[in-house]
């Protein structure tokens, strides 16, 4: 996620350009501390029958946990659920295999403090893609019930056609590889979405918006699988005159409602499933 003060447009320029501004100071680094977000990391919680899977919260690029989760951690707390949250990847900049195994560990102390034994994810842009890499590849299949991506880059992100649009090759590959491996067609990318994108054992649940300006087209963040294994939400096929757009679709009340319905039943949401429309 990119915050405000930034382009935002995920483009291939955009990013490397974003990426150099933080490598040399001149936009200053989110803050880095282990600062919870309300209603996360109470380490001594323990599950209840009703909502037995700890919820992991993974922020997107270039936030922390503090930032990405104002709303939705104490939201996801007062409806009963055990709520934790992470940093990782130094603002989530560093290559993702690397921030999918922080998370694995992550995930691991937190079934070990609470003795679940699978935990759900909700994650916003990279934070609901870069979990499928540790459910794919990190053994994260047999411990992950759900899946909830806020508008996530499962597919990266298309820059304009134009010349100009082109990332100048002394920006690639500097201060911030997820941001290469988040561009369309990537190695990484490739990798990860080859054979199958939503390997058996967790369910999946896609919510975007189509005022997504970072995340290109919007429709990239849609998954392939079957109906018992993942929905994929447009917000605005159910309340058409929500303008939510990327940074903040975790903050969107209608946003909270698809979430804790994907979590509340077994399955992926149910794609007829009607949220309150509140503007």
């Amino acid at each position: 996620m990119i915050p405000r003060t930034l382009p935002a447009i995920l483009t291939v320029s955009a990013l490397a350009v974003t990426a150099a501004l933080f490598s040399t100071g001149s936009v200053a680094l989110a803050d880095t501390t282990d600062i919870s977000p309300p209603g996360a990391n109470d380490w001594s919680c323990k599950p209840s029958a009703e909502h037995p899977e700890p919820v992991v919260l993974v922020h997107g690029t270039f936030e922390t946990m503090l930032k990405n989760w104002p709303t939705l951690s104490p939201k996801l707390k007062d409806e009963g659920y055990c709520v934790f949250a992470l940093n990782y990847g130094g603002n989530a900049m560093g290559p993702i295999a690397e921030s999918a195994a922080e998370l694995k560990s992550f995930v691991g102390a937190v079934m070990g403090a609470t003795g679940a034994r699978q935990v759900d994810l909700v994650g916003h842009s990279q934070g609901g893609m870069m979990p499928r890499y540790y459910i794919k590849n990190l053994g994260g299949a047999t411990k992950v019930d759900d899946l909830v991506g806020i508008v996530p880059s499962n597919h990266g992100t298309e820059s304009s056609s134009a010349p100009e649009a082109e990332a100048p090759a002394e920006f690639e590959n500097t201060a911030c590889p997820a941001c290469d491996e988040q561009q369309a067609g990537s190695e990484f990318l490739t990798e990860l979405n080859a054979k199958d994108e939503t390997p058996a054992g967790p369910h999946y649940t896609v919510v975007t918006t189509k005022y997504d300006e970072v995340v290109r087209p919007y429709t990239s963040a849609f998954l392939a699988g079957s109906a018992r294994e993942v929905t994929n939400v447009t917000l605005q096929d159910h309340c058409p005159l929500d303008p939510i757009e990327h940074d903040q679709a975790p903050n969107d009340p209608v946003v909270h409602q698809w979430v804790l319905h994907a979590l509340e039943r077994t399955g992926p949401a149910d794609p007829d499933f009607a949220p309150s429309c509140v503007l």
